[in-house]
C-alpha cells in the first residue's frame, strides 16, 4: 500500500486516525497495539506473504535485544550474539537482495551453470532490516532500554509511516516515544500540513519528472542514444530532480505520519542541491541513511581517529556498503565506489571544508553523473549516457523533442527547481506572525493536496523509485 494511493488516503488512514483518536487516545498501550496491528496489515496489504518474514525479523532480534542486555558484561557471550544477531539480518537480506546477482556473476566469470535463484524482493526489506539491528545494538549501548514486550519491538520495526521507505529511524530516537509519547493539536496538524506537502512533491513533481527521466533513459537502443545532448541532458536532469522529490516527498509524508501519532522522527533531507562541496551534499542526503552508517560501521571500524590507510579502509568500506544497500547491480556498486574516490580526494585535499565559488557547479555536475550510473540498468548503458550527454554518440546537440518536453512541462520544473532551495523556510523566517502570509500558506497547501488528489484519481503515472530498496 502507497502513501499516494486512493486505499491509503481515502480508507487505510482515516479508519487508523478515528479508532486511535475516538477510541484509544488515553491509554497507550491500546494505542501501540492497534498501530502494531494497523502496520502489520499496511504491509501484509502488499506482502501476504513476506509479512511473516518481517514478523520473524521482528522476534528474533527482539530475543537478541534481551540476550544483550542480559549479557552485557561478558565480552564473549555479547560477541557471539552480534555475530548471530548480524549473520542471521545480513544473511536474510543478502539472500533476498543478492543471491540471484551473485549466482549470475559467479556463472559470468567462472563460466559455470549454477541456477539462478529467482527470489521475489519483500518491500522495504533494507530498512526494516537496519532498523532492527539499530534495535540491538542501540539497547547495548544503553542508547534506548530493552524491550521484554515483544509488541513494542514489533510496533518500532513496522510502524507504517517509515516502513517501506524509511526515513531509517534508530532506535534511541523513538524508544521513549513509544511508550510514552503525548499528542497534541500542534503537532497533529503540523503534521497534516507535512503530509500534504510530502504528497504534492512526490505526485506533482517527481511523478512528472519521471515521465521525461524514463523516455530519456529508453533512447539508449541497440548500442546507441538515439536523441540528442540536448535531450540526455533534459532527462539526466530530470531523474536527478525525480529522484529527490520522490524520496523527500515520502520522507515528508512519513515525518508528518508521524507527527500525526505522537512520534518525532529525524529530518531525512536538509536541500542537498544547495551544496557546494560532495562531502556537504551527503550530510544533507538521505540523512537517516549516513547516521546509520557512520554511527553502526564507520565509528567501529574506527572513524578518522586512524592512520590514513586505514580510514581510506574505512571510507571504501562504507561507500561499498552504502552501494550495495541500494540494490543488486553493479550500477550500484559503481556510483558508490565514486562517491568513495570523491570523498577521499576531498577529505586529504581538503576540498570538503572549502567553500569555491564554482564548488555548487562542481558539485551538480558529479552527483547528476552519479545518479546517471544510479539510474541506468547496467554499466554499459551509463557510460553510453553519459558519453551523449558529451556529444559523443548523440545525435546532434538539440533536437525537438528538448523544446518540445520544456514547453509542455515548464511549471513542473520551475516548482522543483525553486524547491531545492529553501525558499518556503526563508520567507517564513521573516513573516512571522503575519497573518496575510500565514492565509496564503495554508491555501496553497489546500490546493496542493487537492490538485495532488486529483491526480491520484485520475490514475496518473506514479512510479516509486524507493519501493524495493
Amino acid at each position: 500500500m502507497l502513501f499516494p494511493s486512493e486505499i491509503f488516503l481515502f480508507v487505510f488512514l482515516p479508519t487508523v486516525l478515528v479508532v486511535y483518536y475516538a477510541f484509544l487516545r488515553k491509554t497507550t498501550k491500546a494505542k501501540n497495539i492497534f498501530l502494531l496491528l494497523a502496520s502489520l496489515f499496511f504491509y501484509a496489504w502488499g506482502e501476504p506473504v513476506y509479512v511473516y518474514l518481517m514478523i520473524g525479523t521482528i522476534l528474533s532480534n527482539w530475543l537478541f535485544g534481551i540476550l544483550v542486555d542480559r549479557f552485557r558484561d561478558n565480552k564473549a557471550a555479547v560477541t557471539l550474539i552480534f555475530i548471530l544477531m548480524v549473520a542471521a539480518n545480513i544473511g536474510t537480506l543478502g539472500w533476498f537482495k543478492y543471491s540471484g546477482f551473485t549466482v549470475l556473476q559467479i556463472n559470468r566469470f567462472v563460466h559455470t551453470n549454477i541456477p539462478v535463484p529467482v527470489v521475489a524482493l519483500p518491500i522495504g526489506i533494507s530498512f526494516f532490516t537496519f532498523q532492527a539491528m539499530s534495535y540491538v545494538i542501540d539497547v547495548y549501548r544503553g542508547r534506548g532500554k530493552v524491550q521484554y514486550n515483544p509488541l513494542n519491538v514489533g510496533l518500532y520495526v513496522s510502524l507504517f509511516p517509515q516502513l517501506i521507505a524509511g526515513p531509517i529511524v534508530r532506535y534511541e530516537t523513538v524508544a521513549e516515544q513509544i511508550e510514552h509519547r503525548e499528542e497534541n493539536f500542534n503537532d497533529f496538524s503540523a503534521g497534516v500540513v507535512r503530509f500534504c506537502i510530502g504528497l504534492g512533491k512526490k505526485v506533482l513533481v517527481a511523478n512528472n519528472m519521471a515521465v521525461i527521466a524514463d523516455n530519456a533513459f529508453g533512447l539508449i537502443i541497440n548500442g546507441e542514444f538515439q536523441a540528442s545532448a540536448g535531450m540526455a541532458w533534459l532527462g539526466a536532469i530530470a531523474y536527478t530532480l525525480q529522484i529527490f522529490f520522490d524520496f523527500s516527498g515520502y520522507s515528508d509524508m512519513a515525518i508528518g505520519l508521524g507527527q500525526m501519532f505522537g512520534f518525532h522522527f529525524e529530518e531525512n533531507f536538509n536541500y542537498p542541491y544547495m551544496s557546494r562541496t560532495v562531502s556537504e551534499f551527503w550530510r544533507r542526503w538521505h540523512i537517516s541513511m549516513q547516521t546509520w552508517f557512520r554511527d553502526y560501521v564507520y565509528i567501529p571500524l574506527g572513524g578518522n581517529r586512524v592512520s590514513k590507510p586505514r580510514l581510506v579502509f574505512n571510507l571504501f568500506v562504507v561507500w561499498l556498503l552504502t552501494g550495495m544497500w541500494h540494490g543488486a547491480n553493479w550500477t550500484f556498486i559503481a556510483w558508490g565506489l565514486m562517491y568513495f574516490v570523491i570523498l577521499t580526494f576531498e577529505r586529504f585535499s581538503g576540498l570538503g571544508k572549502k567553500n569555491y565559488w564554482w564548488g555548487h557547479i562542481y558539485t551538480m555536475l558529479l552527483v547528476i553523473i552519479g545518479w546517471v550510473i544510479f539510474r541506468s540498468t547496467g554499466m554499459g548503458n551509463a557510460f553510453l549516457y553519459i558519453k551523449a550527454m558529451f556529444g559523443i554518440g548523440a545525435k546532434g546537440v538539440v533536437d525537438k523533442a528538448v523544446w518540445a518536453y520544456i514547453a509542455q512541462n515548464w511549471l513542473y520544473f520551475v516548482l522543483a527547481i525553486g524547491g531545492c532551495a529553501p525558499i518556503v523556510p526563508w520567507i517564513e523566517e521573516r513573516m512571522k506572525g503575519n497573518r496575510v502570509w500565514q492565509a496564503v500558506y495554508a491555501v496553497a497547501v489546500v490546493v496542493c493536496l487537492g490538485v495532488s488528489v486529483s491526480f491520484i484519481c485520475n490514475n496518473a503515472y506514479n512510479p516509486f523509485i524507493y519501493f524495493n530498496f
